[in-house]
């Protein structure tokens, strides 16, 4: 078997899973741009065909400069003008350009196995991920009468039923049809008095200002919104040498 046939074979074996943007979305995701150096054209071939290949739904990958020898100044600088990446199959990098490197944060990752590199590229896209918010319900409560506020909008008397309500805390109004409304909790009142927290088995009287949403047999959420941020790759500045 030919070494160029031998490596398509490789590249066309490994199918990175993820999701693409169905045909007519607008294409939003991040681009990474990379240099792509190797020691045969039939082994540069193949990682570019094995690139192309990669799909995940956090980013694309694009090749912006390919060829045949060790990497040099000229690559950094292309790969400097993209993203400052350099993947590099069985090459090295020509002597005294370990300081240029670190000093202009380019990183160049070298490899002696294709798969390798196909999945490192493929879990740094996937770092590219945008951050995500979620909810964290920490109490319900149903509404079971509502009373005009005269400070406007309403006063929604209500069971907890799940956790507690604190007053700061996020809430949403949730009808059968879904939230219809969301915002901070101003104030609670137990009887008369203004309490900082409701907790299951009591009831309270929670003001939404400018507002005339709730009403009998709605919910009331109260949640924390989590942020859930995934560290995202960035150049080195340094030489890394892969293992398989």
């Amino acid at each position: 078997m030919s070494e160029k046939k031998h490596f398509n074979n490789l590249a066309n074996g490994l199918k990175v899973k993820g999701s693409i943007m169905e045909s007519g979305q607008k294409e939003t995701r991040p681009v990474i741009e990379l240099a792509v150096k190797c020691d045969t054209m039939g082994s540069v071939e193949a990682v570019c065909s094995l690139i192309s290949k990669i799909e995940v739904p956090e980013a694309q990958i694009e090749v912006i400069l390919s060829g045949v020898g060790d990497v040099t100044k000229q690559d950094l600088l292309m790969a400097l003008s993209g993203s400052g990446l350099v993947v590099g199959l069985n090459v090295e990098v020509v002597p005294r350009l370990e300081q240029w490197i670190k000093q202009h944060r380019v990183e160049v990752r070298l490899y002696k196995v294709i798969y390798k590199l196909g999945e490192d590229l493929a879990a740094i896209a996937a770092t590219m991920a945008p951050t995500r918010i979620e909810d964290n319900i920490i109490g319900k409560c149903e509404v079971v009468a509502t009373f005009k506020s005269r400070k406007g909008g309403v006063i929604l008397g209500c069971n907890v039923v799940q956790g507690s309500l604190q007053v700061g805390k996020r809430f949403r109004v949730v009808t059968a049809m879904g939230p219809v409304h969301s915002s901070r909790i101003e104030s609670l009142q137990i009887e008369k008095n203004q309490v900082k927290e409701a907790r299951a088995g009591q009831q309270v009287g929670v003001q939404i200002l400018g507002s005339t949403f709730g009403k009998p047999g709605d919910f009331i959420e109260c949640y924390d919104e989590i942020v859930r941020r995934k560290e995202r790759w960035s150049p080195s500045g340094g030489i890394l040498h892969v293992q398989s």
